[in-house]
């Protein structure tokens, strides 16, 4: 029996009439958790959140009919909100005929089937619509399976739900024994083995990528990551201190596959910058984990640039949203490794400019920071030389003379050190100021000492 992943774009329930060929139509609901359920220190504004969900769903080309904000005081295990709130977006489905609803927050399964009953439309949380939306841009086979393993994890939680079937009962003659095992336990039994598979094969990413990484440890090449909120412009910003070539649109989850090039510093320094699937609040755990092997490129940079979408009005919940993900991948948040980059400073009108630049100088942040706009170039180059500064903060400055014949180490100094001064000496010798790596010392000393 094949496993497939539902498409929660398949069908549209009886009682729609959504013409085949058509986006499917989509109610958004954004319960909002108030009086004792509201979290603590909550900084991301309600009409924020209601943007970011319509977002959401625009990036699975889902046609949002209507959206709607919900005050919930008290969960209901049932259906999360009140009654009265059921009913009005069931009669807001029927007169938008739209064949699904999603709702903003993490549903049980009961609470899922239950408001699916209630609506007489299919029902997505936020956590199935992250995973569908990686389903969809997933290119590579890594990611593909990245994703296939947390959609698995999220189906198999969820079987109650999935299948229609499970009350059949499966095996058993009568006399051989007793009614076998159900469906349900079947299904389970299929997916965990289907797991186990992808699991042993995502181990063998893992042990890949560990031999890259201590490839590029033996030229030595340091690595730049970046890492932000979901569309606060990593990509574009990657595409602008590179060669490029990264999808960069302005839409949620853009880019899932990592991707590396090469990054050429003021200095003459060599990096590789990596580029990272973008994080989200409540990424669902089971992403985190199954991406973990991706994302160790950002666990072992050497620096770690957090891109910052400055001209949204949520900027700092994300920020804080980017750091809580940092601290789970076991990364200090306040890190020296940390350039915080305040991108699409072009967006901010005078004032509001002024008002980043001053909350910047009150040291709002311990971080090292910098303004940017990824795309009219605004603060590349300066970017450039912080990050070359914060590579080199542990680099060794030496004075070296390179003999007039040995032309191969000269370029060799260019390549692997930071040089700071080149004085041509009268017998034809040079004289090279140079910052470099405790790990290069040794291989430049060797080269000047047979050389």
């Amino acid at each position: 029996m094949e496993i497939r992943r539902p498409d929660i774009l398949d069908t549209a329930p009886s009682g729609t009439d959504t013409p085949r060929g058509e986006p499917t139509r989509v109610v958004v609901v954004v319960p909002i958790m108030g009086g004792r359920s509201a979290q603590a220190g909550s900084l991301r504004a309600p009409a924020a959140r209601r943007d970011e969900a319509v977002g959401l769903a625009a990036a699975i080309d889902l046609h949002v009919a209507s959206s709607m904000v919900v005050t919930v005081n008290t969960p209901r295990p049932a259906t999360l909100i009140g009654k009265g709130k059921v009913d009005e977006v069931a009669g807001l489905v029927l007169a938008e005929k739209a064949g699904l609803v999603f709702v903003d927050a993490a549903l049980s399964p009961v609470q899922q089937r239950n408001l699916e009953k209630a609506w007489n439309a299919k029902v997505v949380d936020r956590t199935g619509l992250i995973l569908e939306i990686f389903g969809r841009r997933a290119r590579t086979k890594e990611g593909a399976l990245q994703v296939e393993l947390a959609h698995l994890s999220y189906q198999k939680s969820r079987l109650v739900r999935s299948w229609t079937h499970l009350e059949r009962q499966r095996g058993g003659f009568g006399f051989l024994g007793g009614p076998g095992e159900t469906q349900i336990e079947a299904d389970r039994r299929m997916i965990q083995e289907r797991i186990t598979r992808i699991e042993r094969e995502l181990d063998q990413v893992i042990r890949t990528r560990r031999l890259h990484r201590a490839g590029r440890r033996r030229v030595p090449y340091p690595v730049v990551a970046l890492v932000g909120y979901t569309n606060a412009g990593k990509s574009t910003l990657f595409n602008a201190l590179t060669t490029g070539g990264v999808l960069a649109q302005d839409m949620l989850f853009a880019t899932l596959d990592p991707t590396l090039r090469q990054l050429r510093l003021p200095r003459g320094t060599k990096a590789i910058l990596s580029d990272t699937v973008g994080f989200i609040s409540d990424l669902p755990t089971m992403l985190v984990a199954a991406f973990r092997a991706t994302l160790e490129e950002v666990i072992e940079a050497d620096v770690i640039l957090h891109v910052r979408d400055v001209s949204h009005g949520d900027t700092e919940a994300q920020a804080a949203d980017v750091a809580a993900i940092l601290a789970d991948l076991g990364i200090d948040p306040d890190s020296d490794r940390i350039i915080e980059v305040w991108n699409k400073v072009d967006l901010l009108n005078a004032p509001a400019r002024e008002e980043a630049r001053n909350r910047a100088a009150r040291g709002e942040t311990e971080r090292q920071l910098h303004f940017v706009s990824a795309t009219t170039g605004e603060g590349l180059d300066s970017l450039r030389v912080m990050i070359e500064a914060v590579l080199g903060a542990g680099n060794e400055r030496m004075v070296v003379t390179v003999p007039a014949r040995d032309g191969e180490t000269l370029s060799w100094i260019h390549e692997n050190a930071a040089v700071e001064q080149r004085r041509p000496l009268a017998d034809g010798d040079t004289e090279v100021t140079l910052r470099i790596a405790p790990a290069k010392r040794a291989q430049l000393e060797e080269r000047l000492a047979t050389g």
